[in-house]
């Protein structure tokens, strides 16, 4: 992370962006219009994936960049579960409940950060940004072309995966870490730290 963060970046407007586009998909989600949905749920797929490159790539990484990313990846992710609610829910009815449970997921990890750190987690997981692009790969392909069975049930499993890591990490952490990696390098630093 930067030691003066400059905010005012490309990947971070990109990130606003996709936070004031969340009302609007959720617009239209309400007065079913199913197409402009999609169309602007996809745009931010891609802008989730376009920010993340374009910080690391150009080193335009900040704290502050870091928990606008999550909050703007979840304001998404929550519209596109949203929307497949509404306008999926047919094609998927037989697999639905892996995605109540993921969302299940997804809420405890929240209520437990809130609880103990009194913020929104932002541990930028390893194991989160691989589920995250193939959650957004699966979301991206059903509304733009059609439901596939097999990549949802990919997505949610690395998504249990990503989950079950980051609440295992919120319960052993004493504060709130941005870019945690994973498990591994937060036990490798408490290890660390135990040494010295």
């Amino acid at each position: 992370m930067q030691k003066t963060e400059n905010i005012y970046n490309v990947p971070n407007f990109l990130s606003f962006y996709r936070l004031l586009t969340f009302p609007l998909i959720l617009w239209f989600i309400y007065a079913g219009k199913e197409n402009l949905f999609a169309i602007f749920l996809c745009v931010n797929l891609v802008t989730d994936i376009l920010d993340g490159l374009i910080a690391r790539s150009f080193n335009l990484q900040t704290e502050f960049g870091a928990k606008l990313d999550s909050l703007a990846d979840n304001g998404t992710f929550i519209a596109a579960f949203i929307g497949i609610f509404t306008f999926k829910l047919d094609e998927m009815a037989n697999s639905i409940w892996m995605l109540w449970l993921f969302i299940g997921f997804f809420v405890f990890g929240l209520i437990v950060s809130f609880i103990k750190f009194k913020q929104y987690p932002s541990l930028h997981l390893y194991t989160t940004k691989i589920g995250g692009y193939v959650q957004g790969f699966f979301i991206f392909v059903l509304f733009a072309w059609s439901y596939n069975e097999y990549l949802f049930y990919a997505a949610m499993l690395i998504g249990y995966i990503s989950h079950i890591e980051e609440l295992i990490i919120l319960f052993i952490s004493d504060t709130m870490q941005t870019d945690a990696k994973g498990l591994y390098w937060v036990l490798k630093e408490r290890r660390r730290l135990v040494t010295q």
